[in-house]
């Protein structure tokens, strides 16, 4: 396909209310039938191994919908991260019609016949739908293998409502009995379920969680595509976060890292070196990877519906590079990272350099580049120039097929973990420990100048994940659970956000939670729904500040 003469008016009637004429038939499918007439707590066959896999490729397969057309924003769990990050103040996208991401950038997804609000939907209930299945038809105490099944159902299960709950309401700190979204354990369908408070779905995560826990105790997994108990305190250490259980939160976290398992992740974080160079880190499991999708170039049914082809910027074949639809970061943010910290080269600068390119060789089937050459070239039809503050972060391997669009997405590190402690044992009292738990894990590994930037260390702690884990998905969830507005400009600087995205959002304007999709309010009559706040224009919210971008 040449991207170049893509027609602009199809793929905006797509991003559009084009999107919506087979909504409801394909949520159905894909989401409310239960197969059976019957309660699926009845007994099935017991899973087999490929059916454990098919849970976990719910959120790892392109097209996971089963939109007939193949969309390209369709892409699974590490698109659902693009879409909660163009949501926030960090990732600053395109504004044409080549970008399929645009409506998250533009908060256009609070249309509830939007197919965006749909996929953040239907990803995770189709994904707790299997987890269901799989807990339904298992019994723990038969056999040490079944035990080990379950306690990743059960996980898997926790993390689809880690990734639903913190965008359809409020925290339950800030509002406990305000409705969130539907519990489904198995016993109903989707459509025979009301919403739940959040008080209700946060003790379902930690049930879930502690038990999954205690059932993956001695578990060794083969693959870091499983969910160990490493992962079950780390999903933990994040809900404790959401419910300020600041204690709670730092030995999850702690503990997290402790059980590492050693064959796959080693509990220590990615090293300067490592996170110097797009070739060695962000494509590929490694050692501080907790958790991860596996992508292999023959999973990619569709090169453009992944991240490679959104997210990173070195496929040659691709939305980011053939048309320039590339992923950077908000100026204001980049602006603060210090020269000495590594990481200031995980994005290119105004003038389309960053050391991490020094030395790298990108290939095409008709040109060879090296260094800033990769940043500043065109290649007709494959690659065009970068724009400033595009991403290198996300990495390549030199000797894969990169018009495939392979590569791993890291879903749980060792570095949200350290980062987790910090913020914690200093909200829970101890703040000189958590200075120092941040002190010594940005010296060693990204900044040995390393000083505290922001006022108060609630924020300093908030800019360190705001940086580290650029990208990956934590931005809107931040957001929410700290109670901070979107702030995309500010009188600091010019911002680098096309004019359409320049906007403030308070933290309690209605906009901020998550739209249910029409199909689902069709088909539930008990579903309520939530407020559609004022799509926001150029220059609303304006004077806003967040405290770290100031």
């Amino acid at each position: 396909m040449n991207l170049k003469y893509i027609s602009s008016l199809s793929i905006l009637a797509s991003l559009g209310f084009g999107a919506c004429a087979d909504l409801d038939k394909e949520f159905e499918d894909n989401i409310m039938m239960e197969s059976t007439k019957n309660s699926v707590v009845e007994k099935m066959p017991s899973r087999t191994s490929g059916e454990l896999n098919g849970m976990y490729n719910i959120m790892a397969s392109p097209n996971p919908m089963g939109y007939s057309s193949g969309t390209a924003d369709d892409g699974g769990y590490p698109l659902m991260c693009a879409f909660f990050d163009m949501n926030g103040p960090d990732s600053a996208g395109d504004d044409s019609g080549y970008n399929w991401l645009s409506t998250p950038s533009e908060w256009s997804d609070r249309h509830d016949n939007y197919r965006n609000p749909y996929m953040r939907w239907a990803l995770f209930y189709k994904q707790i739908k299997a987890a269901n299945d799989i807990l339904n038809s298992t019994d723990p105490n038969e056999s040490e293998a079944k035990r080990h099944l379950y306690g990743q159902a059960l996980c898997v299960r926790a993390f689809d409502y880690l990734n639903l709950a913190p965008y359809y309401q409020y925290s339950p700190v800030e509002k406990p009995s305000e409705l969130c979204v539907p519990i489904v354990d198995g016993s109903k369908m989707l459509t025979e379920v009301a919403r739940n408070t959040t008080t209700e779905v946060y003790d379902f995560i930690i049930a879930d969680l502690t038990k999954a826990i205690e059932l993956l105790d001695g578990y060794k997994r083969t693959s870091q595509a499983n969910a160990d108990q490493s992962v079950a305190y780390g999903l933990r250490a994040r809900a404790n976060l959401v419910l300020e259980k600041w204690s709670d939160a730092a030995s999850d976290a702690t503990k997290a890292i402790e059980v590492c398992d050693g064959a796959y992740c080693d509990g220590t974080p990615y090293s300067m070196k490592e996170v110097s160079s797009p070739t060695s880190s962000f494509y590929k499991f490694d050692h501080n990877w907790m958790w991860g999708i596996k992508m292999t170039e023959t999973m990619v049914n569709g090169a453009y519906a992944s991240w490679p082809s959104w997210i990173g910027s070195f496929s040659t074949n691709a939305y980011s590079t053939g048309v320039a639809v590339y992923d950077r970061i908000n100026v204001l943010l980049w602006s603060i990272i210090p020269q000495s910290d590594i990481r200031k080269g995980w994005w290119v600068d105004e003038n389309l350099h960053s050391d991490h390119l020094n030395g790298v060789t990108w290939s095409c089937a008709s040109a060879t580049l090296t260094g800033d050459e990769i940043a500043t070239k065109n290649i007709d039809d494959i690659k065009m120039p970068y724009i400033p503050y595009t991403n290198v972060k996300f990495g390549f391997d030199p000797q894969g097929d990169l018009s495939k669009n392979g590569g791993d997405w890291p879903i749980m590190r060792v570095e949200e973990m350290i980062l987790i402690q910090a913020e914690a044992y200093a909200k829970a009292g101890d703040e000189a420990k958590g200075k120092q738990i941040l002190s010594d894990f940005v010296k060693q590994y990204r900044n040995p100048e390393y000083t505290q930037y922001c006022k108060t260390f609630s924020d300093e702690v908030w800019m360190q994940r705001r940086i580290e884990l650029w990208g990956e998905g934590f931005s809107m969830f931040d957001i929410m659970r700290l109670r901070k507005p979107v702030v995309r400009v500010n009188s600091r600087i010019p911002s680098n956000f096309p004019d359409a995205f320049q906007f403030n959002l308070a933290h309690e304007d209605p906009i901020m939670l998550a739209i249910i999709p029409q199909s689902e309010m069709t088909s539930n009559a008990l579903m309520v729904q939530n407020p559609i706040g004022h799509e926001p224009t150029t220059g609303d919210g304006e004077g806003l500040l967040d405290g770290v971008t100031d």
